[in-house]
């Protein structure tokens, strides 16, 4: 389980870094966004999928900062939790580890 969380994790980080680069760009004239969207690959993984937006033909960038600041509002709320997951699995094997000694 605690590989499933740690890909999410990933996927995630993915997600966050086209997340910061749309955001970085929301000046830049005729910049494109890339859309991120987070798939199941598998039963204990996830993959983070990345492609341009339509481009709508503006000339200013086509960053939508509104979209851009609710992701990245879902990603740190999805990361936080895989996190809380991770420790308590781990604190888990810990104490089984001091039963077994």
């Amino acid at each position: 389980m605690m590989s499933s969380n740690i890909s999410s994790i990933l996927s995630h980080q993915t997600f966050m870094n086209n997340n910061a680069h749309n955001v970085a760009n929301v000046n830049s004239d005729g910049f494109i966004p890339q859309n991120t969207t987070i798939h199941e690959n598998g039963s204990d993984s996830t993959k983070a999928i990345t492609s341009k937006a339509t481009d709508t033909g503006t000339k200013t960038s086509q960053t939508d900062l509104t979209k851009e600041i609710t992701d990245q509002m879902t990603i740190e709320n999805v990361t936080k939790a895989d996190v809380v997951a991770i420790r308590a699995q781990d604190e888990m094997f810990g104490s089984l580890l001091d039963i077994k000694a």
